[in-house]
């Protein structure tokens, strides 16, 4: 049976990517761990924090002036920071936990970050830079790249090419292609990596269900997502789930029939096919 929440969440996706709640998308997220969550009281408290804030800020500032002032609210008064301690703990990416502990990864205190920036009226969006989420602002005819896990702090071009190489070492792009990796990043995009990160996470600790239900959602915000069908299928075969593995495996090879994992993904499907009915 499809979950109230799980029906909420579609409904979310389902419009412009504009109109998107992601406050209320990342909740919808954590209710599938915590089925009993109070969504509109957190939505109340991102309200709060910014209400807070607002009432302090004086007229006429500018935009980078705010920031930072939001970055003192947040990360000094609030005490929002990371958690490197215990990095992949879940509670690190669920909204709820992040607000209530003040401690989470780049991703949600990301999203925290951007939904009260918004309701203070900045134009924030989120980064799906490679290895550590960021935070963007245009600000006059330039643009403002911050890191929240950080504290706030804002990154040039060259910090950015040294954190790459860091990840790729001596294959750094030069400064114009790391510009380019700077675009906003869709609302399903950033869920999508918040349920990947859970879902490693769950995979890691051998929770499978858990990680199943991840998959699950991802697949419901992103149906054409080939690796994530046969990422399920994987999941759904660990489960005995045979049948569910045959239609994602199906489902794969009719979106990505020509693809480096077709011929692997063919043969798993003429064996499931052929077991299918002793195993179940």
């Amino acid at each position: 049976m499809t979950s109230a929440a799980t029906k909420r969440l579609q409904s979310l996706m389902d419009r412009p990517d504009e109109q998107i709640d992601l406050a209320e998308a990342a909740l919808l997220v954590a209710a599938d761990e915590y089925p009993e969550l109070d969504i509109r009281a957190y939505l109340v408290r991102l309200d709060d924090l910014a209400r807070t804030l607002q009432q302090r800020l004086a007229p006429g500032l500018s935009v980078q002036q705010q920031i930072d002032a939001l970055n003192h609210y947040l990360f000094h008064e609030e005490g929002f920071r990371p958690n490197p301690a215990d990095y992949y703990d879940p509670r690190n990416s669920f909204l709820n936990d992040v607000l209530d502990r003040r401690l989470g990864i780049p991703l949600t205190l990301s999203i925290v970050y951007i939904e009260v920036g918004r309701r203070l009226g900045l134009p924030l969006a989120g980064v799906s830079f490679p290895g550590h989420f960021l935070v963007r602002c245009p600000v006059g005819v330039g643009m403002v790249i911050i890191d929240p896990y950080s504290g706030g702090i804002s990154l040039s071009l060259e910090d950015l090419r040294d954190r790459l190489k860091l990840l790729k070492g001596d294959d750094v792009p030069s400064e114009e292609q790391v510009a380019a990796m700077l675009g906003a990043a869709a609302k399903g995009d950033i869920l999508v990596r918040m349920l990947r990160n859970l879902k490693a996470i769950y995979v890691h600790q051998e929770q499978f269900e858990r990680a199943l239900s991840c998959a699950n959602r991802i697949v419901l915000i992103a149906p054409q997502n080939v690796d994530e069908l046969r990422e399920r299928a994987a999941l759904y075969l660990r489960l005995e789930c045979f049948q569910a593995a045959i239609a994602d495996l199906e489902r794969y090879l009719e979106l990505d029939g020509d693809g480096a994992d077709a011929q692997e993904a063919r043969e798993q499907l003429v064996e499931l096919r052929r077991n299918a009915p002793r195993l179940n």
